[in-house]
């Protein structure tokens, strides 16, 4: 991950008033004329206690950015690695997480083109989503479609893309294929479902919790337990097996996706979410994630006609600069949007303040489709209490990490 906008300043030391009836979204001042802002803050690496609603100074656009006023931002199970720290490379801590958010455009930079103020707008941001306010290169912007909501925004933009460059850039998904998706009941696995469905004779495989069968039954072609023992059941289906994996998991799931690979079919890891288990990091995860995943050996590839490959779109954007090829990939969901032939699913909305119940729900694979935090909106009074509680002094107090697993903690939704 790239470490622009990683070096952040220390949190400040005014917290942001808790008084829940208070209306949120609105710039501070402070004794110093000097804009603030709300905005989450990652104070280190670890459980969810590192997580802080904070004033902190509002960015200025520079030359050929955008200035979004935030109303909606994405939560994604990146996001939760993030905090723990389990990411390649992780940025220095303080920092304010979060990668894709969408709002109106305040004010543009000097040579910004394209943009206008008061635009409807969606971005992508390395860090720094979290806030009220996002200063983001013009490259990274994209207007919303009039008929968008500001939660469907923040629901689209990373998981349509993402899901759409796995099937069709990297796995050449045509009419009559195959495709066995992980997750199906998260928000990609929603996106990879109803892009396969623009396609005839697309069968899609879907792996979710039982629990959320019942919801996404639709989505998919044939549904399975998580649990369950996949291979055999695919394969009762479809003999052969299928032509695309995409895996959000990783550790011993790679092996199986392999071996249910056809002749000429693409298994694509784009995430590890078995690498978290615990609420902080854990070496004994990581470790066994990785002990899992079968040795992949070339010349096998090559003799069973497979191909293996991964996908990070942040990469894609933030380290290897190919904004322009998701651009256009950009445009032609915005013109599937417009025909009515997807539409993002959104999980609940979140305040702010609620960051920590939103990455607990995400944590617990509690949502289907997309978890979203709204700048707006204001916290209900039992989270608020939960999750900003002070000391005497004033201060947020943490608690201690060995106690965050056994606390019991019940999904919100709204």
């Amino acid at each position: 991950m790239a470490h622009e906008g990683a070096h952040m300043t220390e949190e400040s030391e005014c917290m942001i008033g808790r008084d829940v009836g208070k209306k949120q979204g609105s710039v501070h001042e402070s004794c110093g004329n000097v804009k603030e802002m709300r905005a989450v803050v990652l104070s280190g690496f670890g459980g969810l206690n590192k997580l802080r609603v904070t004033k902190k100074p509002m960015p200025e656009c520079k030359p050929g950015e955008v200035k979004i006023r935030v109303k909606t931002c994405g939560l994604n199970f990146l996001d939760l690695m993030v905090r723990q720290g389990t990411i390649d490379c992780p940025p220095r801590a303080p920092l304010v997480p979060g990668f894709e958010c969408c709002g109106i455009v305040e004010s543009v930079g000097e040579t910004t083109k394209g943009f206008e103020i008061g635009d409807r707008v969606m971005a992508f941001v390395n860090y720094n989503a979290w806030a009220e306010v996002v200063c983001a290169p013009e490259e990274f912007v994209y207007k919303m479609p009039d008929e968008m909501t500001f939660a469907e925004a923040a629901a689209f933009a990373l998981n349509f893309v993402a899901a759409y460059m796995m099937l069709f850039e990297l796995a050449n998904l045509r009419e009559g294929m195959s495709v066995l998706v992980h997750s199906a009941g998260g928000a990609v696995g929603q996106a990879v479902a109803q892009l396969c469905s623009t396609l005839p004779n697309v069968t899609v495989f879907g792996l979710a919790s039982s629990f959320k069968h019942a919801a996404i039954k639709d989505s998919v072609t044939h549904l399975f337990d998580r649990n369950a023992d996949y291979i055999h059941e695919v394969k009762k289906i479809s003999p052969e097996g299928v032509d695309i994996v995409l895996d959000c998991l990783c550790g011993e799931n790679t092996g199986k996706g392999l071996s249910l690979l056809k002749p000429l079919g693409t298994y694509i890891l784009y995430g590890a979410s078995n690498m978290v288990t615990g609420e902080t990091k854990s070496f004994f995860s990581f470790a066994k994630s990785w002990w899992q995943v079968e040795k992949v050996n070339p010349i096998k590839l090559y003799e069973e006609n497979k191909v293996m490959a991964g996908f990070s779109l942040l990469n894609l954007l933030f380290k290897q600069g190919r904004s322009r090829l998701v651009k256009l990939v950009m445009d032609k969901l915005l013109c599937l949007y417009d025909q009515k032939k997807i539409k993002p699913v959104v999980d609940s909305l979140w305040a702010l303040e609620e960051v920590k119940e939103a990455m607990q729900r995400i944590h617990d694979r509690g949502n289907i489709g997309k978890l979203i935090l709204d700048v707006e909106k204001s916290p209900t009074p039992l989270m608020a209490s939960d999750s900003t509680e002070t000391s005497e002094a004033g201060e947020e107090e943490e608690e201690p990490e060995g106690d965050n697993d056994n606390k019991e903690r019940m999904p919100f939704i709204h």
